[in-house]
């Protein structure tokens, strides 16, 4: 784990390093890249931005947030992403990677937060599932259910057979690849707070954090994991076709497809907007997003972007994104991050 702590230091927003004049007269639209959890509140932001305002609408696409970070950290110039959505804190490696390239002037942005669900078809019934159901259905290793201190490969083929009390059906699960933020978060909330329940993993921290990292965050192979690419749209529509699959993605579509699917339970706790903003629903995250500060004044309407998705009209409480499943921060907390963008402060992170 990064030692969260941030530096911002302030820079003056309008004032920008000038890219070379090759680099700067290739693009006049803002290209964005990254998680698709952020994507859909990004292009809801883009669409508007580009009816209502004299520059283009925005290039939106859905990388995930691991690929987005690729990308955006290759360097500067228009032959690079402007801005990369995160459904997770940027990496020090990450950061790092960037810093090598030049991309030296990162804001960082949150945006609000989001729940991570797994959901299934309404044509069957809700699931009511615990961290430690999750971490036994998924891991590629798990503690021997014949009771020792060690760990054999998952031997688990049905929900009831990790739990009595759960549906005796195949453990079949669509979610996210590695490189998605929502794995990332995924892995970290739910599969590690699992893993934290077992008394004799849970030392492990303490005396080989390595070892605890890779038994709590390594999903199993043998298929009861499908890795189903970075379109949650596609996991959707695989879960209508499959109502016995569990599927794992962004609490905005589930909320966007109430009338097919429904989220299970997690610890007890239903995955609403009340209770992710609450934060008693086990398995929610920050949602960001990055912007190469010597784009700006460069590549036309990044500025303006920027006030565009810091607006109250767009992220506040009664804002546009939360019709879209976007979980606003509180207003203290939306407020300083949109002084963060007017006054273009600076990311620097430590390990």
């Amino acid at each position: 784990m990064l030692k969260k702590g941030i530096i911002l230091a302030a820079a003056l927003f309008a004032v920008a390093p000038v890219l070379n004049a090759q680099a700067s007269s290739g693009r006049d639209f803002i290209s964005v890249v990254g998680s698709s959890t952020v994507y859909p509140f990004s292009t809801t932001v883009a669409e508007r931005f580009g009816k209502t305002s004299k520059f283009k609408t925005p290039k939106i696409e859905s990388t995930g947030s691991g690929g987005g970070m690729k990308l955006f950290c290759t360097g500067i110039g228009a032959n690079t992403p402007d801005i990369t959505n995160a459904s997770r804190r940027i990496k020090f490696t990450e950061f790092e990677k960037c810093q090598a390239n030049g991309v030296t002037d990162i804001i960082e942005v949150k945006i609000g937060y989001d729940g991570i669900v797994v959901a299934n078809s309404k044509k069957t019934d809700q699931m009511s599932l615990t961290t430690k159901d999750l971490f036994l259905a998924l891991a590629k290793d798990v503690p021997d259910p014949k009771g020792s201190e060690t760990l054999v490969a998952n031997p688990y083929t049905t929900w009831k057979e990790v739990n009595p009390s759960l549906p005796d059906t195949k453990i079949e699960v669509l979610g996210p690849p590695p490189t998605s933020g929502t794995r990332d978060a995924f892995v970290e909330l739910a599969m590690e707070g699992g893993c934290k329940q077992i008394d004799w993993i849970k030392a492990l921290k303490k005396t080989d954090k390595n070892h605890f990292k890779a038994v709590c965050h390594t999903m199993r192979e043998d298929g009861a994991y499908v890795e189903a690419g970075e379109n949650d749209n596609l996991i959707v529509q695989k879960l209508q076709a499959n109502p016995r699959a569990l599927g794992i993605f962004g609490f905005s579509f589930l909320d966007q497809n109430t009338d097919k699917l429904q989220g299970s339970l997690v610890d007890g706790e239903e995955p609403t907007f009340e209770n992710i903003a609450a934060g008693n629903y086990a398995i929610s995250r920050s949602l960001f997003f990055y912007v190469k500060k010597a784009h700006i004044g460069v590549i036309p309407g990044i500025s303006e972007f920027l006030t565009e998705f810091s607006s109250e009209k767009t992220w506040g409480d009664e804002g546009y994104l939360t019709d879209k499943g976007l979980i606003p921060m509180p207003k203290a907390e939306r407020k300083q991050f949109a002084s963060d963008i007017q006054e273009g402060k600076i990311l620097v992170l430590t390990k």
